[in-house]
């Protein structure tokens, strides 16, 4: 019998879904767990299996479309099956679902004069929205290329900076992949002389993630009340404590990882910091589960080491490297971004210095971390040359105070200038 597929639900906050890539056409037959479809969410770009066994009948989104969730996104059912008079009851329920209900007629009313004609203007055709596909970017060249390129490329060995794509605005795609010799290469754009002269730009579709970063750090900059703290960091200690943990660790330890877990810490002792803001209460984490801000193509993802605070440096160094890469890969899935109980943003690898960061719903906290920077410093009555870090906590003013906030700070500035606090027993 003929089912329904609908637009899963693939995180919390997602509302609808664009299907980057079908890999099924109408007539194939799917069994229950291959891969349809890669759905691109408010998060990230995600796999799509089939939890049937059947044949594919009917597509009701095509590439590059979004459709809501519990939209209609294919039907399922017996090679040769009628589905045309399911799909129609199907569609006619979800019209009938999201028609507004119809106001109660009103009561007449003595005529009102007729009012002077008004001159109505011609319609203005609105430019079409131009569709784009989620895609996957080199670091190095900022060349685009689709999910399923990407993955042919990494099978075959190939470099995508030594192809031009052939899709929309040079997007590499896979019959570029498929019809690439090795020992050839095309000069990408990045090389090419190709100045402009004339006035033009170019608009594309917002991505679905980048529509929920909008939306969410919209009503947390204008909802919540934000103030800042910044405060300087002498680095000298973990600078050499980094040097002498890596010389004995399983995997390489870097500064973030102490920011990570010194923030932990600093946490338990300081449960205001680690709290939500819920209207009429607030609610106060025994957990304590630290997102880490990851960028990403189309904006940023914050997977989540949870319990920190019983977490050693490897222990974390080793999920955040995951993580990372899982991001790059659009592998991550709802359980790894869910669950914040406060952020870290990290931007010193970047070489800012200071910045502030919007607070990450629902957290009542968001330490922004700049670089380390070789400045000079008193120590002992002398000027000698130190490492200095500038960390600025945004605090949400109905959960935290100047002073809890300022004690948070306080806390995590002495066991980041004393890492030995952090590298007891069985913290390594």
């Amino acid at each position: 019998m003929a089912e329904i597929v609908r637009m899963p639900k693939m995180s919390d906050t997602m509302t609808e879904g664009v299907v980057v890539k079908w890999h099924k056409k109408v007539g194939d037959a799917v069994k229950s767990g291959e891969l349809v479809a890669e759905i691109e969410t408010d998060k990230a770009t995600m796999e799509f299996e089939s939890y049937s066994t059947g044949t594919l009948l009917f597509i009701g989104v095509e590439e590059g479309k979004a459709a809501p969730v519990d939209g209609i996104l294919a039907i399922m059912g017996k090679a040769g099956e009628d589905y045309k008079e399911l799909l129609a009851s199907e569609q006619a329920k979800d019209a009938a679902a999201a028609a507004p209900a119809a106001p109660a007629p009103a009561q007449p009313a003595a005529p009102a004069p007729a009012p002077a004609p008004v001159a109505t203007p011609a319609p203005v055709a609105a430019a079409p929205a131009r569709p784009v596909a989620t895609a996957s970017t080199s670091s190095d060249d900022r060349m685009k290329a689709s999910p399923l390129a990407k993955r042919l490329a990494e099978e075959k060995g190939i470099d995508l900076g030594m192809l031009k794509g052939s899709g929309d605005h040079g997007r590499i795609v896979k019959r570029d992949i498929e019809w690439f010799k090795p020992g050839t290469f095309v000069q990408t754009a990045a090389f090419a002389p190709n100045a402009v002269t004339s006035e033009s730009f170019e608009e594309v579709t917002v991505s679905q993630m980048r529509k929920t970063i909008a939306r969410r750090l919209s009503e947390s900059m204008f909802t919540a009340p934000h103030f800042y703290l910044t405060m300087d960091i002498d680095m000298d200690a973990v600078v050499h404590a980094r040097e002498s943990v890596n010389q004995v660790a399983s995997v390489k330890i870097s500064f973030n990882d102490f920011v990570v877990k010194a923030v932990a810490s600093a946490l338990r002792q300081h449960p205001a910091v680690n709290s939500s803001w819920l209207g009429d209460r607030i609610r106060y984490n025994n957990h304590i589960n630290i997102g880490i801000a990851v960028a990403v193509e189309d904006g940023l993802l914050v997977p989540v080491v949870r319990y920190a605070d019983s977490k050693t440096l490897t222990q974390i160094a080793t999920e955040v490297k995951a993580y990372a890469q899982k991001a790059k890969d659009k592998k991550l899935q709802p359980a790894d971004w869910e669950g914040n109980t406060f952020t870290i943003s990290n931007l010193g690898m970047y070489n800012i210095e200071e910045f502030t960061a919007i607070i990450n719903p629902p957290d009542a906290c968001i330490l922004a971390v700049g670089g380390i920077k070789q400045v000079p410093v008193v120590k002992n009555g002398m000027v000698q040359p130190g490492n200095v870090m500038k960390v600025t906590l945004s605090c949400d003013h109905r959960v935290v105070d100047g002073v809890v906030g300022s004690k948070f700070l306080n806390t995590l500035k002495a066991l980041l200038e004393n890492p030995i606090v952090l590298l007891g027993q069985g913290n390594i």
